[in-house]
């Protein structure tokens, strides 16, 4: 198998080779479409730098759909000593067409080229990402508003603190999920810029037209500067990963109070059974581990964001071949965001509020600032308000739940938002 810069007088020792290709090839197959996708545009480009025939583009063209249409049916396959999906698709296009399929390399360089796959890759699965936001921003939408006045005890320092509702609680991560979406829509930003036409770091002496390219692969922009667009690979994908991560906080967040909420001693939430796993020795039990992987994915996705960022923190202008090892870390990431995304949604739809649990779990002393409110509207300055109830804790007790969660935390009411207020997001 020829490599795209080795001559025949060179030969790598096979240890180096394995090492320094680890599972690339592997994880190329990934990438390999969205190469096709650049190559096919910058085929385009040569042709109009008059670097092919037309002629030579059909075939060209022809032989890039060919080995998409091959990959499509799992008979493509990357071999370690191709080193990677760009080195494939060339030797197949060499081996088809000939001195033609060495063309094709023409004013690229594998820095550019692996570039920008990873950008057509990461915006597909960015869009993914924000597709299964929005599922999930309007499952919680849907559970504000028919769990709008179900009460539900409010928590300070994990000690019941104040009278909330499930409803509002919901809304909690509605809103949180919208912040999340604007960060991923920053990050969709980010990405969404072309940098085929920077080679190896330092342009080339061909007159390649980038915007064709860019309007041809539908970016959002060009990447102007080509040492900042190889500096860029790491960069764009740490901030991806943060992204993800915010949104798994988010999710992680979720995941540990339902495994709380669902239990017995809580009872507050209803999960069921075909949600939940059994046990290998006790009969009896059903357990959340849905939610347990996702509480533990945060800190998969946490590790994978370090590791990018250690990876390509301080190195010299220009490509590294370091910056291999971001690729991995990428793709593994968006998947997890949008796998976790997808069950956390599916099972918060099918999770139901214990109503007779949550009215029983408002105590008296959590209606303390509420009574103590009363008292300021009568003219008690609000200190003295305090030390009145905080004195007669014993003597307080649980008003019409119902009516007092319209009057603390009603959505619509003072200090609240209004559920009309908030607008599910928009698909990137």
């Amino acid at each position: 198998m020829t490599k795209i810069w080795q001559t025949k007088s060179t030969k790598i020792h096979p240890l180096v080779e394995k090492y320094t290709v680890g599972n690339d090839y592997i994880l190329d197959m990934r990438l390999l479409p969205y190469d096709i996708e650049a190559s096919l545009a910058h085929a385009r480009a040569l042709l109009k730098l008059k670097v092919v025939t037309p002629s030579e583009f059909k075939k060209l063209t022809a032989g890039l759909k060919e080995i998409l249409k091959l990959h499509g049916q799992g008979k493509f396959t990357i071999k370690l000593e191709d080193e990677d999906c760009h080195t494939a698709i060339e030797n197949y296009l060499i081996n088809k067409l000939g001195p033609l399929g060495k063309k094709i390399h023409t004013g690229r360089s594998r820095n550019d080229q692996v570039l920008v796959a990873t950008r057509l890759y990461a915006r597909k699965k960015l869009k993914q990402v924000s597709d299964e936001l929005i599922k999930m921003e309007k499952v919680f939408l849907k559970m504000a508003k028919k769990y709008q006045f179900i009460p539900m005890p409010g928590y300070t320092h994990t000690r019941r603190a104040m009278p909330s509702s499930v409803g509002h609680w919901a809304a909690a991560y509605l809103e949180e999920l919208i912040d999340d979406h604007a960060l991923l829509e920053s990050a969709y930003r980010l990405n969404d810029q072309n940098p085929l036409g920077a080679a190896a770091g330092f342009g080339v002496n061909f007159n390649l037209d980038r915007k064709l390219t860019t309007k041809l692969l539908k970016f959002k922009r060009t990447q102007v500067n080509s040492i900042y667009a190889v500096n860029s690979r790491g960069k764009t994908e740490s901030y991806i990963l943060a992204v993800c991560t915010q949104i798994m906080m988010t999710l992680g967040r979720l995941a540990n109070e339902m495994i709380w909420f669902t239990t017995p001693e809580f009872n507050f939430f209803h999960l069921p059974w075909e949600f939940t796993t059994g046990s290998s020795i006790m009969p009896q039990k059903r357990n959340p581990d849905v939610f347990e992987i996702i509480r533990s994915n945060v800190n998969v996705i946490v590790a994978l964001q370090t590791q990018v960022k250690d990876i390509t923190k301080n190195l010299i202008s220009g490509y590294n071949r370091d910056t291999q090892l971001t690729k991995e870390p990428l793709i593994k990431g968006l998947g997890i965001t949008r796998r976790s995304l997808e069950i956390a949604a599916l099972v918060m739809n099918g999770i139901k509020p214990n109503k007779k649990t949550l009215l029983k779990s408002l105590t008296p002393e959590m209606f303390a600032n509420h009574e103590a409110n009363k008292l300021v509207m009568k003219g008690v300055p609000f200190r003295d308000a305090y030390q009145q109830i905080k004195e007669n804790l014993h003597k307080l007790k649980v008003p019409n739940p119902v009516k007092a969660i319209k009057e603390v935390v009603s959505l619509g009411g003072p200090g609240n938002l209004n559920l009309k207020g908030y607008k599910i997001d928009k698909p990137l």
